[in-house]
């Protein structure tokens, strides 16, 4: 476990990210995927974290992401607006078949480290808006050919 080089851990600053200051788009800066784009709020770049990232992920109405996986980082997510559906291969089943998860605002998924997904925005008129948490400092985006 990485330690603070910090000399006194209870008297730093806090930092405030306005959203015109979240770091993508179509920039290097920020790991993308085709059919979204990521926002950087909170990473090792943009605050010093450690052991967090923290941003957002837009998905334009009747867009598909690209199959895609995030390492070792296990991702939280939560749902701003729009209606995005989290599809992924569900291999306990025999044979494995693509599972799809339904979502509202205010709704939460957990994708765990390594596991391919891609997001889904089926509503033909509402970009689907998401916030994200993972446990790295940087975002790890890993794009696949396919979720098998």
């Amino acid at each position: 476990m990485q330690t603070s080089t910090v000399a006194d851990p209870f008297h730093q600053r806090l930092h405030h990210i306005a959203a015109s200051g979240l770091v993508g788009g179509l920039s290097s800066e920020t790991a993308q995927t085709s059919g979204m784009r990521r926002l950087e709020a909170i990473s090792g770049r943009s605050v010093g974290a450690e052991h967090l990232w923290m941003g957002q992920t837009h998905v334009p109405a009747a867009t598909s992401s690209g199959d895609h996986h995030h390492g070792e980082s296990e991702t939280a997510i939560y749902v701003v607006s729009g209606h995005p559906v989290f599809v992924f291969l569900d291999t306990d089943a025999e044979p494995p078949v693509e599972r799809r998860i339904e979502t509202s605002p205010g709704d939460y998924v957990f994708v765990p480290p390594y596991v391919p997904h891609r997001e889904e925005n089926p509503d033909p008129s509402e970009e689907a808006v998401v916030v994200i948490a993972r446990t790295t400092q940087e975002a790890i985006v890993v794009n696949l050919d396919s979720l098998g």
